[in-house]
């Protein structure tokens, strides 16, 4: 790149570029309504249907919702046309400046005055100019152009957002394909985001539903041809404690992070001999993590569900007496609902993690269904996991290729 020249463009566009300032772009500029106008007010107290509006870096979202206003407030309606941006001209410090692109007409949205409602001329393509203050370099600048407290409202004084630059093309048909290619780019990284959100709320659910609730031996949902009752077992019958250690078998890269399930390359072994210490972790057996958090309040089980082999000798591993479904038993076992009175009960605080008294833990009991019923569960959950990966997989790829494009196609 050269210049005002991008380093990739679209055949046929050869002219340099050239810098404008935002202001020369602008059609119009204007807040929210204020809430001392008469016109689509709805007062405190009152309960109205109103669209509200969701200012992110990459997305406009407006959605009808039911709101109770307090007392002290009221709201008024705004319009707000196609192709308009919408900035957030007050908000935090990480927030403020934040843009999003309405692509259609929204004739009675409420719209909070803390954000500017942007209307371009027809010389320039709003998308366009949409993908530059969304770029990783307009964020910084807009952020470094607001003032306020620290951690406080920060507010984007308008002459300095008027005056901020922007390098484009001169051809309003090149902003055009520009423009095209990103709306493109930005609707296939919401749809993968939409579906990965969708999959991993289902999951939520059915891992709620297929798993019997407290005081019941059945689930809500269940697939057809399971009747029975699940079996109250004894963990000390389904496994038991192993004490393999590791004969260096096992290297360095088939230590497995218990947190995360996967082979870790990040573990600093001085010495191969130490490898030693390491407990084997065979395929199906499962492990006590002690660390609590919001979703895990005493700790969780995780089951090797990659292959052998090796964690660190302060885990406890449990072994599996009796024939199992791999995929199922991944789920259950890690399942905070079926197993929160389990670890109440066999676990004991201490400094910053929970330890599992193995004993207590060896008398707990948890329903089990059959071997088939497990493998129709396990199956599902299985499948929804390698559809939640396979869409954040996409998107993460399309946002690469989206940030590699905003390096190489812009100034």
């Amino acid at each position: 790149m050269s210049g005002n020249v991008p380093e990739l463009r679209f055949a046929g566009f050869t002219d340099p570029w050239e810098q404008r300032k935002l202001g020369e772009l602008v059609d119009d500029i204007a807040t929210g309504k204020s809430v001392n106008s008469d016109d689509g007010i709805i007062g405190p107290g009152d309960v109205g249907i109103m669209k509200t509006s969701c200012v992110s870096y990459d997305t406009f979202d407006a959605r009808e919702s039911k709101r109770v206003l307090p007392e002290e407030q009221s709201l008024v309606a705004c319009p707000v046309e196609a192709k308009t941006l919408i900035v957030s001209r007050m908000n935090t410090p990480d927030r403020v400046g934040a843009c999003g692109f309405a692509a259609d007409n929204w004739p009675n949205l409420f719209l909070p005055d803390r954000l500017w409602r942007v209307r371009l001329r027809n010389s320039v393509d709003p998308y366009l100019v949409y993908v530059l203050l969304t770029s990783d370099g307009s964020k910084e600048v807009l952020r470094g152009m607001a003032s306020g407290t620290s951690g406080s409202m920060h507010n984007i004084p308008k002459e300095s957002f008027l005056d901020m630059e922007l390098t484009l093309p001169t051809s309003l048909e090149e902003q055009n394909k520009i423009a095209k290619q990103f709306a493109c780019l930005n609707s296939l990284i919401t749809l993968h985001q939409r579906k990965h959100d969708q999959l991993a709320t289902l999951k939520k659910s059915l891992l709620e539903k297929m798993f019997p609730k407290p005081g019941s031996d059945v689930p809500e949902l269940r697939f057809a041809g399971f009747t029975d009752p699940w079996e109250q077992r004894k963990f000390g019958d389904l496994y038991r404690p192993t004490s393999e250690k590791n004969d260096l078998t096992f290297g360095r890269d088939r230590i497995i992070s218990v947190a995360n399930m996967h082979f870790s390359t990040e573990v600093y072994v001085t010495d191969d001999d130490y490898l030693r210490t390491y407990n084997v972790m065979r395929l199906g057996d499962i492990a006590f993590e002690g660390h609590s958090n919001k979703e895990f309040a005493h700790g969780r089980f995780v089951e090797n569900y990659l292959a052998d082999g090796i964690v660190s000798h302060i885990f406890i591993v449990l072994r599996p007496r009796v024939p199992y479904d791999l995929k199922y038993w991944r789920y259950a076992i890690n399942n905070e609902r079926l197993m929160r009175d389990v670890l109440t009960r066999s676990t004991k605080a201490s400094t910053m993690m929970h330890d599992l008294v193995i004993e207590d833990f060896l008398q707990a009991r948890i329903l089990v269904p059959s071997l088939q019923e497990q493998w129709a569960v396990g199956a599902l959950f299985d499948y929804l996991d390698s559809l939640i990966t396979l869409h954040q997989r996409k998107h993460d790829q399309l946002v690469t290729l989206k940030k590699s494009l905003l390096e190489k196609m812009f100034v």
